[in-house]
């Protein structure tokens, strides 16, 4: 058996202090009941450059993506929400289906 939820997924970089400010938000006022955080081993964005992780250049702009999960009605509120917070263009989200 199935059910219907809406997958976020927000890309970032590691520099951005948005990460923490995000997870809080989700925890606190959204009331998610979980969340992911992947860090990226290399990665470009906007600028075009590419950034990666190797022992000679220790970069802080590597690509971390959060991602979670809720019902679709819920999913549509906090997207609202992040509108301010989130650059336009990096929150992407989809229809899923979980196991119940």
């Amino acid at each position: 058996m199935t059910t219907e939820v809406t997958m976020v997924r927000i890309y970032l970089t590691e520099g951005e202090t948005q990460l923490k400010t995000l997870l809080k938000r989700l925890r606190d006022w959204e009331k998610l009941r979980g969340v992911t955080v992947f860090r990226g081993i290399t990665g470009y964005g906007d600028s075009g450059v590419i950034h990666g992780a190797d022992i000679i250049d220790l970069s802080l702009h590597l690509p971390i993506v959060l991602e979670f999960f809720d019902s679709p009605d819920k999913i549509e509120e906090i997207c609202a929400h992040l509108n301010d917070i989130v650059k336009p263009g990096h929150l992407v989200r989809w229809n899923a289906q979980i196991n119940v």
